[in-house]
């Protein structure tokens, strides 16, 4: 497609099989072939997840969980037969500690605010990172600025890694929840969150994941991990738009209040006094993302039919294949070269605007994001407003980086 410099790198990985059951693949921009590097943003979509959206609108759609007839009951069975397919793909030890919600962003607002609500007072602190999305950090000031908390932050270093000795200092009795990100959305670093996690349950402290960056490129097991909450969104991980998932521990969502109020979520309801639903319906206020759950779920088997060993396999070839292309190209500056690290590049090309970059780009039909990426915090720490971004998955290829490569040579020169 674009050259064969790349292409014996193929070997072993159907890649070319795998690109056609994403049809979106296969269109053109600009009259130039689509090479879509934009995968941190959102992940393309399966034939299998566009046909059972398609399906599911066309011949079976209708409310959940309150119908009597046929269309309610069937669907209602698939949107838990849903539930428990991530049940398994996460090995939460129940289904009830599977919450749908519309995303990560909606899934951290539930926890800052619940969890906020239930067990933190005035004076009290709540420790992040530097490097967190402001899905992960917004939400967690407003509870702070609601309850007199204090927001505590880890820092990290050019490398673009947390400082665990930093954290270690951190912690104390005041401490009540860390919440930090599986992997860097703009430097692509894959934190230590076992280590993370293990270090603040030593001090009784429980900890949330953002796992919007990690749940495409590897396993999760929350058990093995011990998190007391994980969440992620489903158009990261090839799944539709609008639907996320909150994992928690039950022990704790049992205790957490409602962060919505409505149908579903109630078990009696009258003017003076209403109780709530068992988990996991106690946080499922109104009419959920029904078709976005079971499109998640046949996301997620079209996942494990590729297998996540195969993936992580390919996109550590990715990964080391752009990684040794990017930094032969003279005054190009990445940001994240963490030793675990995902295959996102969040780069500088002499002083050439990113936003400039991202516009010629887009002209040879290569899709990157520009901006600060929801990471001004970040971005402050290297004194820079932000980069540009090549977020790359199993379905590309080594061509398409060869390709991508020559695009940034070829700006180089019109600028120099």
């Amino acid at each position: 497609m674009f050259g064969i410099k790349g292409k014996q790198k193929d070997s072993g990985f159907e890649v070319k099989k795998i690109r056609k059951d994403f049809p979106i693949l296969s269109r053109k921009i600009y009259g130039k072939p689509l090479v879509y590097f934009d995968n941190g943003a959102t992940t393309q979509k399966p034939q299998v997840v566009i046909d059972i959206i398609n399906e599911l609108h066309a011949k079976e759609n209708s409310n959940v969980h309150r119908g009597v007839h046929y269309l309610s009951g069937h669907l209602t069975g698939m949107y838990e037969v849903a539930r428990n397919t991530i049940q398994a793909f996460l090995n939460a030890k129940e289904n009830h500690e599977i919450i749908f919600t519309s995303g990560v962003t909606a899934s951290i607002n539930l926890v800052a605010f619940s969890f906020g609500e239930a067990y933190v007072h005035e004076g009290d602190e709540v420790i992040i990172s530097e490097m967190e999305h402001h899905s992960n950090l917004v939400p967690w000031q407003l509870m702070c600025e609601r309850k007199g908390a204090h927001l505590r932050v880890i820092p990290f270093n050019e490398k673009g890694e947390l400082l665990l000795d930093e954290f270690k200092k951190l912690l104390n009795e005041k401490t009540k929840i860390v919440s930090v990100t599986h992997v860097s959305n703009s430097l692509g670093t894959v934190n230590p969150i076992k280590e993370i996690i293990d270090i603040a349950h030593a001090h009784n402290v429980p900890v949330m994941i953002d796992g919007a960056q990690a749940i495409q490129h590897e396993k999760i097991d929350v058990q093995e991990l011990d998190c007391d909450f994980y969440a992620f969104s489903g158009h990261k991980v090839y799944g539709p738009t609008g639907i996320g998932v909150l994992y928690g521990k039950e022990k704790w969502l049992n205790d957490m209040p409602p962060y919505l109020g409505g149908g579903d979520m109630i078990d009696r309801v009258t003017i003076e006094k209403t109780t709530y639903n068992e988990l996991p319906f106690k946080f499922e206020a109104g009419t959920p993302n029904y078709i976005g759950a079971v499109g998640l779920g046949k996301a997620i088997d079209y996942l494990l039919g590729v297998g996540f060993d195969e993936i992580r396999a390919r996109e550590k070839k990715l990964l080391d294949y752009a990684t040794e292309k990017l930094s032969k190209i003279e005054g190009l500056k990445i940001y994240g070269t963490a030793d675990h690290k995902v295959a996102t590049f969040s780069f500088l090309l002499d002083d050439i605007s990113p936003y400039d970059v991202g516009v010629l780009l887009d002209q040879m039909g290569i899709a990157v994001r520009t901006g600060h990426h929801c990471t001004q915090p970040l971005w402050d720490h290297y004194g820079t407003e932000g980069s540009a971004r090549a977020s790359l998955v199993f379905y590309n290829t080594f061509e398409e980086i060869d390709y991508f490569c020559e695009g940034i040579e070829k700006i180089k020169k019109m600028f120099s």
